[in-house]
């Protein structure tokens, strides 16, 4: 299954979810059974939580300093915001973390390795879903960004940041859409919508480290994830199909210049202050 249309279509001849479908055919793909799989994504579910709890350290700082210990001055405001509020905090959390050599899960990479806890993590303790339910949850997004991967490109070097925090953006939308109850459709509206918001986002390392504008970024991806989330379980529909979307960003990035594909070399990178 390469392409987001293959995934629906046998989900749907399969009468189940898109985590389920995705469940089924790595089961086939790998010899493993259900138990044994589902076991190894609650583990990744362990590491993206005790992430989340390691960058909320007021403490953390990264080799160099200019990060860590940011996230947790968002923890006290976060309520103010609701369920926007932690998945901010927590994406940065987990952000941070990656910047000062803790271990996450990159999903799809390091550089947007918060996303998708934040948006899972937030949504747990909002509205009270299972660990089961977020490791189902993570199966919808793994065949998202698998599809995604195949079609386009997760590396910030090939595809500018739209292919690691817009990736991510649109595994975090699916994610929370199927945890929510969103159609299959849905699920993929919300991955489109993400993609599509996220679309022309470069690449722009200051130092060639993942720490500024990296970071903050993953803040911004996931607050598009639930909205892209909140217009698809809405009822709002896509007007273009996620792949062609995909493929979209892949035409983008392609069109870049390589100074604002992870050299280093452009935007936030060739600020003067940042020099």
């Amino acid at each position: 299954m390469r392409t987001i249309h293959e995934l629906l279509s046998a989900a749907k001849e399969a009468g189940v979810t898109l985590g389920e479908i995705a469940l089924r055919w790595q089961m086939k793909e790998s010899g493993e059974t259900e138990a044994q799989l589902k076991a190894r994504m609650q583990r990744r579910l362990e590491v993206m939580r005790l992430s989340v709890q390691d960058g909320l350290s007021p403490e953390l700082r990264s080799a160099s300093g200019k990060v860590g210990g940011q996230s947790s001055l968002m923890v006290g405001e976060n309520n103010r915001f609701g369920i926007l509020g932690k998945a901010g905090a927590y994406a940065l959390a987990v952000a941070e973390s990656n910047a000062c050599m803790g271990k996450i899960v990159a999903a799809p990479t390091a550089g947007s390795c918060g996303i998708l806890p934040g948006a899972l993590f937030s949504a747990q303790e909002q509205s009270g879903f299972t660990d089961d339910e977020l490791v189902m949850a993570l199966f919808a997004s793994a065949a998202i960004g698998r599809s995604i991967a195949l079609q386009a490109s997760v590396s910030g070097a090939e595809g500018g940041c739209q292919a690691e925090c817009g990736s991510a953006a649109g595994m975090a939308a699916a994610a929370l859409c199927q945890l929510y109850g969103g159609s299959n459709e849905a699920v993929c509206d919300a991955c489109a919508f993400a993609l599509m918001n996220m679309l022309g986002l470069v690449c722009d390392p200051v130092h060639g480290l993942v720490e500024i504008p990296c970071i903050y970024r993953n803040v911004g991806g996931v607050s598009q994830a639930l909205a892209a989330a909140q217009m698809a379980l809405a009822g709002v529909r896509c007007p273009i199909p996620c792949d062609e979307v995909i493929c979209a960003m892949k035409a983008v990035g392609d069109a870049m210049p390589s100074g604002l594909r992870e050299t280093g070399e452009g935007g936030c990178a060739a600020c003067r202050s940042m020099a």
